[in-house]
């Protein structure tokens, strides 16, 4: 018995089909997007099952962003093991029966099961255990790369602004050094007032190597010499602190989640073995990413 499911965020629709097409149920079924929703989907499937004598359901779903996740978690644990179709075949499909890809609730369930008759479907991997947790740090890591990259370009942005010069002393925007001294001094002629000594002081404070008076030098020589913008300067200082505190609280976290990943990733059999084989095989590849 094929199920054609139509999910959405709190209401889902489902008709059952067998082999041939012949639909068993007389109207798509409504059931909610909960514990009560799931357990009356579970008695009308059961129901069907003992009405025609089948023994095996392949419940075919289309996945619309994560409302599918829940659903299929719950058929697979009771021993019914979710399909997807593609999106863009339901869509397509929709079109030969009727020239119209509109969405409706009666039609795209009998759609969905049409093409889990005709084969056309992936069976998902839905992770347990430790691989459910993984899964879920890979997609934050996912995230939080995306957001320190578009924030890492917008500070690039206010550089080109406000100073330009900034990216002859430092290669990256993110030096430590550098951003020390923005917070003190986010403006060419706010470096100028803190001169060598201030720049040089703010890291033997916060005890950073590599850099001193030399680098304050050329640090000020950029800043005296710059040709960025000199309006609107209460509200630029005011967005670089804010870009370089939302670099930094991401950057955090995703730290924390690298090191979640680091814990998980060993209690996976033969990890370990696995990232003693360098450089071929790092965290990223060993835990999927």
């Amino acid at each position: 018995m094929m199920l054609g499911i139509d999910v959405g965020s709190e209401t889902h629709y489902a008709r059952a089909f067998d082999y041939r097409g012949i639909e068993y149920s007389k109207k798509p079924f409504k059931f909610s997007n909960d514990e009560v929703g799931f357990v009356t989907f579970k008695a009308w499937i059961m129901d069907i099952k003992e009405k025609h004598g089948k023994d095996k359901v392949v419940p075919g779903m289309e996945p619309t962003g994560h409302y599918w996740f829940n659903l299929g978690k719950f058929l697979q644990d009771n021993e019914m093991k979710p399909v997807l179709v593609n999106p863009h075949h339901v869509k397509k499909s929709k079109e030969l029966d009727d020239n119209n890809p509109t969405k409706n609730d009666r039609k795209d369930p009998k759609v969905i099961a049409g093409l889990v008759r005709e084969g056309r479907y992936m069976i998902p991997y839905l992770p347990e255990g430790v691989y459910a947790d993984l899964r879920t740090a890979s997609n934050m890591r996912f995230q939080l790369q995306a957001e320190l990259t578009r924030i890492q370009n917008r500070i690039s942005r206010w550089f080109n602004i406000y100073f330009p010069e900034y990216k002859t002393v430092y290669g990256h925007t993110d030096a430590k050094s550098g951003m020390l001294i923005l917070k003190v001094a986010s403006l060419p002629e706010d470096i100028l007032t803190l001169g060598i000594d201030g720049v040089n002081q703010i890291w033997r404070d916060a005890k950073v190597r590599a850099v001193g008076k030399a680098r304050a030098k050329t640090l000020i020589e950029a800043a005296e010499h710059s040709v960025g913008s000199k309006e609107g300067e209460i509200s630029a200082r005011m967005e670089i602190r804010m870009l370089l505190e939302d670099y930094e609280s991401r950057n955090s976290r995703l730290q924390e989640v690298l090191a979640l990943i680091e814990e998980l990733v060993k209690q996976i059999p033969m990890a370990k073995k696995l990232l003693k084989i360098k450089p071929v095989v790092g965290r990223n590849c060993n835990h999927g990413a």
